[in-house]
């Protein structure tokens, strides 16, 4: 056992890491789980928690990558489009100072969320596996996806699911290209929390065993279950993150 992680810590980060792992690799909002285990049961601070489960999302995400590969579905070639602006958002995003408090803000995304449950649970005209938007729609709409992820990160996956889904991508597709996107992103992120010392390293190896047995379970899921499986899912996940951000728990 590492050093100073009690047998229990270890047991219960691995389990959070291989739930929150599933439910990112179908919808997102799982790091909502991990962060909170991290910082409320194991005691990390809170900077130290969200610094920690990072490194298990980029595992997870690149253990999702490979695994929706490996079923056939790939979503390198179809996040082309929305990678870029997603960065430059998220470049951009984490530059900026908000005017607004987190309080305020989380509370205000929550209320946010309740028509995003909604255009989670109608399903667009024409579903495939090609976006259909204009590419300058497709640009604006995940720069703004990237700005909100590079200041507050939280359910960043969410919203990227359910915009790809709007944009006439099957929620296997979608997932597949997501899971690309935040995998980049995450890459670009995590030395940023090494340097500044806010990753627990004996945790972050922990629960990165986790993470990535989930998202690979949870692309597998995905790919054989199809949006039957994936929708729920999604829905729950949207529910849990506004709840969170509202307040009620």
């Amino acid at each position: 056992m590492i050093a100073g992680m009690e047998l229990i810590d270890a047991a219960l980060v691995v389990g959070a890491g291989l739930v929150a792992g599933i439910v990112n690799a179908m919808a997102g909002g799982g790091s909502l789980l991990t962060v909170a285990l991290l910082n409320v049961f194991v005691g990390l601070p809170g900077l130290v928690a969200n610094g920690t489960n990072r490194v298990g999302v980029l595992v997870q995400n690149a253990s999702s990558v490979a695994s929706y590969r490996k079923e056939g579905i790939r979503g390198f070639r179809r996040a082309v489009p929305v990678l870029v602006p997603v960065i430059a958002g998220s470049l951009l995003g984490s530059l900026l100072v908000s005017s607004v408090t987190d309080e305020t803000f989380e509370r205000i995304f929550g209320i946010l969320m309740v028509p995003l449950l909604f255009l989670s649970l109608r399903s667009p005209k024409n579903v495939g596996s090609q976006i259909n938007w204009h590419p300058v729609t497709t640009a604006v709409i995940f720069f703004g996806i990237g700005l909100y992820g590079g200041a507050f990160q939280a359910g960043v996956g969410l919203l990227i699911v359910v915009a790809l889904s709007r944009s006439g991508l099957d929620l296997v597709n979608a997932n597949a290209v997501k899971v690309v996107v935040i995998l980049v992103l995450t890459t670009i992120a995590v030395p940023v929390f090494i340097v500044r010392g806010q990753v627990d390293w004996g945790f972050a190896v922990v629960l990165a065993i986790g993470f990535a047995a989930g998202g690979w379970i949870g692309a597998r899921v995905a790919v054989r279950g199809g949006e039957k499986i994936i929708k729920p899912v999604l829905i729950g996940a949207v529910v849990a993150l506004a709840g969170r951000m509202i307040g009620l728990y």
